[in-house]
């Protein structure tokens, strides 16, 4: 039994045996010096979150307001992640969660057209493009640039889209541009090689890489290795 036996209900436990508990029962230990009596609480999970709930209401607004929206969407996608685990690199960006759960539109590749249609999200548009803001970026400030004529990628362009490509280059430089307090900051402009979204975009992305979407290596390598090609 050893020099400092427990025992239920003033019965001790022999050594390496085991006796299960029911409510009720008093289990002593340290040589019976301190009783508990043991009860089983339910419904532990409502507990769970009615304390998550006091936690949270315990923080202060100014904290979380402002990334509230965006870290509860990257969760969504890192849950996304975990579920497409054996999927290529080539295909777990982050565009791909974006709109995955989108039927009304069909395939979640096909979000972007309905992105660059939201007024929500738009920051600049003229006949020929579109600006509009990363749904999950992965740095503070990450924009994506479309042409609004229909070119589903890299592969589909020609020598006639050479004018219309440069134009979104241009844009986007004058999209950092109006941003007085990013003239300091650091910039890429450029495109995935193999993207996963349907419709060519380019990638205006500051390089602080500083966003609670940006959760794995894939993401990082995404923006940071050959797979981004600059614009020029």
């Amino acid at each position: 039994i050893g020099t400092n036996p427990t025992s239920i209900d003033n019965v001790d436990i022999p050594k390496d045996q085991g006796v299960k508990l029911k409510p009720g029962h008093v289990l002593y230990v340290v040589n019976k010096l301190y009783p508990y009596t043991v009860e089983f609480v339910r419904e532990s999970g409502q507990s769970d979150s009615r304390d998550q709930q006091k936690k949270g209401a315990s923080k202060r607004p100014h904290e979380n307001s402002q990334n509230k929206s965006i870290e509860t969407k990257c969760s969504k996608m890192q849950s996304n992640d975990t579920l497409d685990v054996n999927k290529s690199a080539d295909d777990t960006s982050a565009e791909q969660q974006q709109h995955a759960s989108q039927s009304a539109v069909g395939h979640w590749s096909q979000g972007l057209k309905v992105s660059m249609q939201d007024p929500k999200m738009q920051v600049f548009k003229n006949d020929k493009v579109v600006v509009i803001k990363d749904k999950y970026p992965k740095a503070r400030y990450h924009w994506l640039v479309l042409p609004w004529q229909s070119i589903s990628s890299l592969k589909a362009l020609r020598s006639e889209h050479l004018d219309l490509l440069q134009h979104m280059y241009e844009v986007g430089e004058n999209i950092i541009q109006e941003h007085s307090s990013l003239s300091r900051a650091k910039f890429r402009l450029g495109y995935h090689a193999i993207p996963s979204m349907s419709h060519i975009h380019l990638h205006v992305i500051s390089q602080d890489f500083d966003s609670p979407c940006l959760k794995n290596k894939k993401h990082w390598n995404s923006f940071t290795t050959e797979y981004f090609l600059d614009s020029k």
